[in-house]
Formats: C-alpha cells, structure tokens, sequence
C-alpha cells in the first residue's frame, strides 16, 4: 500500500493511503477516519453505502432553494450572505457561533470579516457548485443570532 504525505500548515499533515484519513497533530495522537463521508449530521441530507460525494444542484434546484434562505444571494457557483454588527467584538462573537455548526457539518463556509461586517460563503469544492450541503448549512446559519 502506498502512502502519499500532504503537508498541510507546519505542524500537521495527513497521510492519505486506501483505507482513509489519518490525522496527527504535533504531539502525534493520531485520529483515523476510515472510509466516512465528508458530511456530517445535516438535517434533510441522507447518506446512504457507497456514497461517491455530494452531487452539484440543478439550476431549477438551486433557484427553488433559494427561495427557502431569503438572506442569502446567488453568487455564480457559491451563495453568499452579509451581516452588519455594532462592531468588531460582536462581529467576532458571531463567527465563533458559526464554528459548531460547520464543523458537526463537516461543511466549512468561507468566512471574511471587515471590522463590522462578516461575509459568509458557501460552496462544494468537492462537486464544483452548490449541493444540498450547502443550503442546508445556510439555512442553520440563517438562524443564528
């Protein structure tokens, strides 16, 4: 079996073989994620054996999710949403709130903060447009205070 290394930041890096992830930290504990889908409990997304990856929206379906997520404006092959704090503590407070949800996703938006002001971005990579993944996530993080 060959391993191919990837280094990722400076301290850590991932070893990708047949079976999977492993992840090591500096300390080397290590945190194997063997043959799992890249989502996690999304409501209203099922995962079913042999998923091959989340699969890119229709056009139609993208328009008619929109309409489920009216904060949110199609941005070619991403969805994208803006908000306004009273200032730069606030707008930090909100992003932190974000860190739970993406992360039991499994589905991490672009984040940009300008003082006041947050822009968040989502979009599949993986499917090279938007999925169900993303709207479900824009709709978790439409609730957020």
């Amino acid at each position: 079996m060959s391993l191919n290394i990837l280094w990722k930041h400076l301290s850590w890096f991932t070893l990708i073989s047949s079976v999977g992830f492993i992840f090591f930290d500096t300390m080397g504990l290590a945190a194997p994620v063997v043959n799992t889908p890249i989502i996690g409990q999304i409501p209203g997304v099922q995962l079913s054996q042999g998923y091959e990856g989340p699969q890119q929206l229709s056009d139609s379906a993208i328009q008619s999710k929109m309409q489920d997520i009216p904060d949110w404006e199609l941005m070619g092959n991403a969805i994208q949403s803006q908000r306004q704090f009273g200032d730069f503590v606030e707008a930090i407070a909100f992003v932190n709130r974000l860190v739970d949800p993406a992360e039991a996703a499994r589905h991490h938006p672009d984040i940009a903060i300008s003082y006041n002001t947050v822009t968040i971005t989502l979009t599949t990579h993986d499917a090279g447009g938007l999925t169900e993944q993303d709207f479900a996530l824009a709709a978790i993080i439409s609730e957020i205070d």
